[in-house]
């Protein structure tokens, strides 16, 4: 690795820590560059998971006053996620990369979508919501308690976290602002702390299976913790309306360049 490729990996760490925490599409700058720069699909894949842990967690952490009461109900989904993130990890390393990945595409479309019109949707699902039973994980009024399609839900972007990641935070965040809060900030915090969990889980399967270059996790690492710590003191100052607006536009420029790529 030569000082310029190792600058221009530095480089899009920090970004996509700034993006993962704001909108979390981090992977769709880190990954593709790693590919041009010569790095093979799978260590690039691994390396960059275990590099955007301290993303996860500074973004985590700089959400904590927004999650200060929701503790509970987050726990709850992490654990589904982190079990979807061992079914990815084992997965990424056990089939061939492309049977997932070619998803990404229309999951970014999908998320797209799910964005714009997530007030909408988290209206009518809340008029049309049971009342809660007695005991539920409520606490708040904007946060609905956690049901089996949020479960499955998070579940399922665990799994495709630990795989391949690439806008998992754009689907997840589109989830827990339909299914969960209304506050999307509240949302966004949720998000950083899911995604984490699943990264995490996934990265300690990598670094077990002896694939991941150090080099580039360190590179990527030390980026991205500063990219997540800037991302969430730039995500909780946009309000609400612009960051469904970064959401919508990073989730089909991504999709784009992955249909034409």
């Amino acid at each position: 690795m030569t000082f310029l490729e190792g600058a221009i990996i530095l480089i899009a760490g920090l970004a996509a820590g700034v993006i993962n925490v704001v909108a979390g599409a981090g992977t769709l700058i880190t990954f593709p560059i790693l590919l041009a720069l010569g790095v093979p699909p799978i260590t690039a894949n691994v390396s960059n998971t275990v590099g955007l842990i301290p993303a996860s967690v500074a973004g985590a952490y700089g959400y904590r006053r927004e999650l200060r009461t929701q503790w509970r109900p987050v726990a709850t989904m992490a654990l589904f996620s982190a079990v979807g993130g061992i079914v990815g990890g084992l997965l990424l390393l056990t089939l061939p990369e492309e049977a997932f990945a070619g998803v990404v595409p229309f999951l970014l479309l999908l998320a797209a979508l799910l964005s714009a019109i997530q007030p909408k949707v988290a209206g009518f699902v809340r008029r049309k919501a049971p009342a809660a039973p007695a005991g539920a994980l409520l606490t708040r009024t904007d946060t609905r308690p956690l049901t089996l399609g949020l479960s499955l839900g998070v579940l399922a972007m665990g799994v495709y976290g630990g795989y391949f990641g690439a806008a998992q935070g754009v689907v997840l965040l589109a989830l827990l602002g339909i299914l969960w809060s209304t506050d999307m900030h509240r949302a966004n915090g949720a998000k950083n702390v899911l995604a984490g969990v699943a990264n995490i889980v996934s990265a300690v399967i990598f670094i077990s299976s002896g694939t991941v270059d150090w080099r580039i996790a360190l590179l990527i690492g030390i980026g991205s913790a500063a990219g997540g710590w800037l991302g969430a003191r730039v995500g909780r100052k946009l309000s609400a309306p612009v960051l469904r607006t970064i959401l919508v536009v990073v989730a089909v420029t991504a999709a784009g360049v992955l249909f034409l790529g």
